[in-house]
């Protein structure tokens, strides 16, 4: 077992959907740490300080006494191995890969399809107009969400009646679906969920708005 961290940094951006993942899971584990803004808008994430650290030259990052991590999901595993407590993956085979499940429709399937870089080469190398693009975000936010929705199980969230790296997973992705005008009528169990997840501080803490400089 990891012992638990004495420092940590986060290098994130306030509207990076990963970025957001991570300070939720930071929050739900009551861990303190440093955020350190990386506007990706700026291309900060490409500077050679910032790649001699992460040569993906992505966001998050964090820096867990003096060692480096990299990729949001493995950070948030990494987290629940050295801070046990509350559990954000089961430990027991079943649960824990229906959890993954979940959480990989977006991780995997939604989210890097509608990351910044690739939104940018679609306008900027493509030539794809403003609307086109949108679209295109919209149709793997909805496909993926359409089958999220049927996999929600009975309970106040997706990793039953406790938050865990599905919700962590789906809040960020939800925000991002209103940021594009994507009609959540169609997924009442997602919604729910969502809302379930923003009573509690943890998430409320980790929102874009909370965290966005000045």
């Amino acid at each position: 077992m990891t012992h638990a961290p004495t420092s940590l940094t986060l290098h994130g951006y306030f509207r990076s959907s990963a970025s957001y993942r991570v300070r939720i899971a930071l929050n739900l584990k009551g861990l303190t740490y440093d955020n350190v803004e990386v506007s990706l808008i700026a291309g900060e994430q490409r500077s050679d300080a910032y790649l001699e650290q992460n040569a993906q030259g992505f966001v998050p990052m964090l820096v867990a006494d003096g060692q480096t991590i990299i990729q949001s999901m493995a950070i948030i595993d990494w987290i629940d191995r050295a801070c046990p407590e509350p559990r954000l993956i089961p430990e027991e085979a079943m649960p824990r890969a229906v959890a993954l499940a979940q959480a990989n429709v977006i991780a995997c399937d939604i989210h890097p399809l509608n990351n910044l870089r690739v939104l940018k080469y679609l306008t900027k190398d493509l030539g794809l107009n403003e609307e086109t693009k949108n679209r295109w975000y919209r149709h793997w936010i909805v496909e993926g969400f359409d089958a999220l929705e049927a996999m929600a199980g009975e309970g106040s969230f997706l990793g039953g009646d406790a938050p865990g790296i599905a919700d962590i997973c789906l809040v960020p992705q939800i925000y991002n679906a209103r940021r594009f005008e994507v009609d959540l009528a169609p997924y009442p169990r997602l919604s729910a969920i969502e809302a379930a997840c923003m009573e509690l501080e943890a998430f409320q803490r980790a929102r874009p708005e909370a965290v966005k400089p000045g």
